[in-house]
């Protein structure tokens, strides 16, 4: 039994071939309808389809259109078009993308039974010749990878004879005297926030893009995702030319463009030299260092055989006037000046990962020292998600570097304009004690992380500022507050307690009769509150 659609905007049509179609005669058990590529689509996600009737001319995509999305995603999929155009130049098309049959509108319908008919043959052979590889394609390639994945974590270890039995016990074809050459692609940064279940997808994606754009040239390849972001294409052929290592070039730039444009990354190809079977480890993991050290370029093509050593040394700035800049609050120099030193760091190709890391680390010190004179506290100050992540990824490349430090002295610096400002940060204080008067455990330690400060500097500078110490500040805001609500209202004494943070009534009234020098009812009955029923209202 098979699964058919139509897909035709006008509604008169599709109801016209469900009349006619004797869908049991046809062996079609289950039909679906579409009136345009949106709908086609939906349908195609949530059922398999072996036919798709399909007219051409449709709003929101053509006819064509659909198909070569179908033929992409779903290539065992059937095409027959039913279509109002008997135009040379469709016809000629829809034969490129592979349609089996055309028909001019109105179709009798036993023109549309031997289309519908040839196309379930067609499907029938596939599923035979599906059914008899089905075991080798689904199995080999799982086992040709396992092979190399033990192979590249030292499962295998790389001693010709040991890799020519496990490759005899797999059955899988090995010489001696084959080369293989590895490339590495590893995706630097995504251009937009992705969940881990969409960057999975596009690096899904990517794998099949270089599956189609890199290897092609190559028969014998395998494909292998070894770390999240990296990929790595082994290719192994009898005979290596430099036109082939000319031609993978241009292949891995046209794959980095697409990548680039299509699936929002910026990512790097290094191409590894060639050699035997157990010296890939070794060119594999040099690889691997060549691509952490690459903090300096984005979107290229590296090759191992290309690759020099520089002998130059390089002398990390003094950032003590970088230091004194920021404690004046310069911040846009500083930017600048640590901008030039890594762009020519770059121009130079002076510039590795270790060297990346020692900037930041030094330039890190500096700014906490910076926050420390000014009393802010940076671990509070950085905590939140965006300055955790552009720290994590800082020492990846000069692009996440300046993005960290751009970050990083613009917020410091705010932070330190704000204490700066002193009524700014005492109000803010006073309004936090306001709002959290009811907490019994609001303490100075947690309204100096309201304002980013070590608890001692905001000690410190509430008094200098107020006169007056945060716990006696606070210790009269609420007597204050008490005082309204004994004179105010009705509330049992036991509650207003609890509402100005005193959980303990005999320490609430101890604490209230030490700046009110009278206990809560004594002070109650003098100020004269009389509740609606004691004065008798009602």
């Amino acid at each position: 039994m098979y699964r058919l659609i139509i897909v035709d905007d006008e509604m008169h049509v599709i109801e016209g071939v469900k009349s006619d179609l004797d869908l049991e005669k046809n062996g079609i058990s289950e039909l679906y309808t579409a009136y345009n590529m949106r709908q086609a689509k939906e349908i195609f996600a949530e059922h398999p389809i072996d036919i798709m009737l399909c007219d051409i001319e449709m709003p929101q995509g053509s006819g064509l259109e659909l198909l070569a999305w179908v033929r992409e995603r779903y290539p065992e999929t059937e095409t027959i078009f039913l279509t109002a155009h008997a135009d040379f130049k469709y016809a000629k098309q829809a034969i490129q993308l592979g349609s089996l049959e055309y028909l001019i509108k109105p179709a009798l319908v036993n023109e549309l039974e031997e289309a519908i008919s040839k196309a379930k043959q067609k499907i029938s052979k596939h599923s035979e010749l599906h059914h008899v590889n089905q075991l080798w394609m689904q199995n080999h390639p799982l086992i040709v990878e396992r092979f190399w994945m033990d192979l590249l974590d030292q499962t295998i270890p790389s001693h010709e004879n040991v890799i020519k039995e496990v490759a005899e016990n797999r059955n899988l074809v090995y010489c001696e005297r084959m080369t293989f050459l590895p490339v590495l692609i590893s995706v630097q940064r995504w251009h937009k926030e992705l969940s881990l279940r969409d960057e999975k997808i596009l690096e899904y994606a990517l794998k099949n893009s270089a599956q189609e754009m890199i290897v092609q040239q190559v028969t014998n390849r395998q494909i292998i995702p070894i770390d999240r972001g990296k990929i790595l294409v082994i290719l192994y052929f009898e005979s290596y030319t430099d036109e082939l290592l000319e031609e993978l070039v241009r292949s891995c730039e046209a794959y980095i463009g697409s990548c680039y444009r299509y699936f929002y990354c910026d990512l790097c190809c290094y191409l590894g030299t060639d050699g035997y079977m157990t010296e890939v480890l070794s060119i594999v993991q040099d690889l691997m260092v060549l691509a952490k050290n690459n903090v300096a370029f984005n979107n290229k093509v590296f090759s191992l055989m290309g690759k020099s050593v520089s002998n130059v040394q390089i002398k990390l700035p003094d950032m003590t006037v970088w230091s004194a800049m920021l404690k004046k609050g310069t911040k846009e120099k500083v930017v600048a000046e640590a901008t030039e030193f890594l762009e020519n760091l770059v121009r130079t190709e002076g510039l590795d990962a270790h060297l990346l890391r020692q900037f930041y680390e030094n330039f890190l010190q500096m700014t906490y020292f910076v926050l420390n004179l000014k009393g802010i506290q940076a671990h509070q100050l950085f905590c939140d998600e965006l300055s955790l992540e552009l720290s994590k990824n800082a020492t990846r490349s000069v692009t996440d570097l300046l993005a960290w430090i751009w970050h990083t002295v613009e917020k410091a610096m705010d932070q330190a304009e704000t204490v700066d400002e002193a009524t700014s940060v005492i109000e803010s204080v006073k309004q936090y004690i306001v709002v959290h008067l009811d907490q019994s455990e609001l303490s100075r330690e947690e309204l100096a992380k309201h304002v980013y400060l070590h608890p001692d500097y905001l000690s410190r500078f509430f008094k200098k500022e107020t006169g007056v110490s945060i716990t006696d500040y606070l210790l009269q805001e609420r007597v204050n507050l008490a005082k309204e609500l004994l004179c105010k209202s009705d509330m049992p004494i036991g509650s207003i307690a609890l509402s100005v943070g005193y959980s303990n009534f005999s320490h609430f009234s101890k604490m209230f009769k030490k700046v009110a020098n009278l206990n809560p009812n004594d002070y109650r009955e003098q100020k004269g509150f009389r509740s609606n029923e004691k004065s008798g209202k009602r």
